[in-house]
């Protein structure tokens, strides 16, 4: 998905080595209790932050919220822990992440993997009622 892929771009470079120590400056933004969509790297002026908003509104809470606290643990630590986001299709909503160690001659880091429909592909349940109802 084109859109998913340039945002992504955009995250990747925030939170690489050269930038992350400004965004890390930023991170109560991410803070517990903070919306995932803070608007820190991707900005209301940017053409696709719309359509990002609505990509993420349709992300699972529970997966908000973990992306929420990593970037929130990783701008938190001293010197801040790259992240590296990617984005693959999928029939319902993924979350993989891992985190590589430093080593004595590499730095480490997180790399999330999220896949999902693509943003205008409907789940075939979507409509279906709620269990119980």
């Amino acid at each position: 998905m084109p859109q998913l892929q340039t945002v992504l771009g955009q995250l990747n470079t925030a939170f690489a080595r050269d930038n992350i120590k400004k965004l890390a400056d930023q991170r109560e933004a991410f803070a517990p209790g903070k919306p995932l969509a803070a608007g820190v790297v991707v900005h209301a002026k940017m053409a696709l932050h719309d359509k990002w908003n609505e990509y993420l509104k349709q992300v699972p809470q529970s997966m908000q919220e973990a992306l929420r606290s990593t970037i929130y643990h990783a701008l938190s630590t001293t010197p801040p822990t790259q992240i590296t986001f990617a984005w693959a299709p999928g029939y319902d909503f993924e979350l993989t992440m891992w985190h590589a160690p430093d080593t004595r001659t590499t730095k480490g880091g997180i790399t999330v993997l999220i896949k999902s429909r693509y943003p205008d592909d409907a789940h075939p349940l979507q409509d279906e009622p709620a269990h119980g109802t």
